[in-house]
């Protein structure tokens, strides 16, 4: 899921104005490939502790809170620009489509949810997502899910960390811990029926 988390699937957590005050905890990351669209749905989830309740106070602070919205999109996509995207050898820009803060019961743990849209020219058969990012440290505990259409299967994995093929084939799940490695490279090949 640090910068921002991941297009890859690992994007960085982006950070408010006052980063000392703002910790990301957790991230999140779902794609969603629908049968031969033209296009790859992700959601990015990013969890904080806002001990101060930073986040909190911007909700009755509409200017403001649109202010920091628009200024924490922008550095996402700075973040999704910084990333190398192919599909099937083709380079594509993924784009922030939308943004939303909401809390976990509690204003002290914010989270933020990005919609990103990427075109993607697939194909029934073989599809390959090559992702490639700056190499770095995990920051943040995070799990990235892929999900295929039905009797669509995932063919070959190559990401960081651990994964698992769960469903009957076309899910994916793979997770990095805080500390972890990553390479800079993700290399997902899928099969649509």
């Amino acid at each position: 899921m640090s910068k921002v988390p991941p297009t890859s699937s690992k994007r960085k957590a982006p950070r408010p104005r006052d980063e000392e005050e703002i910790i990301p905890i957790h991230a999140q990351g779902f794609f969603s490939v629908p049968p031969r669209r033209g296009y790859i749905y992700e959601v990015l989830v990013f969890d904080y502790y806002d001990p101060g309740e930073y986040y909190a106070g911007l909700i009755h602070r509409p200017l403001d809170y649109e202010s920091e919205m628009a200024r924490l999109a922008s550095a996402m996509q700075g973040f999704l620009d910084s990333e190398t995207i192919e599909i099937n050898d083709r380079r594509v820009k993924a784009r922030v489509e939308a943004l939303s803060l909401e809390f976990r019961g509690d204003p002290a743990y914010p989270y933020l949810t990005f919609i990103i849209y990427f075109p993607a020219i697939l194909r029934r058969g073989l599809n390959t997502y090559v992702n490639m990012y700056e190499e770095e440290k995990a920051e943040y505990d995070y799990e990235v899910y892929w999900m295929l259409p039905p009797r669509s299967r995932f063919i070959e994995v190559e990401v960081a960390s651990e994964y698992e093929v769960l469903g009957g084939g076309n899910i994916l799940l793979f997770w990095a811990r805080r500390g972890d490695r990553l390479p800079g490279r993700e290399k997902i090949s899928f099969e649509l029926h």
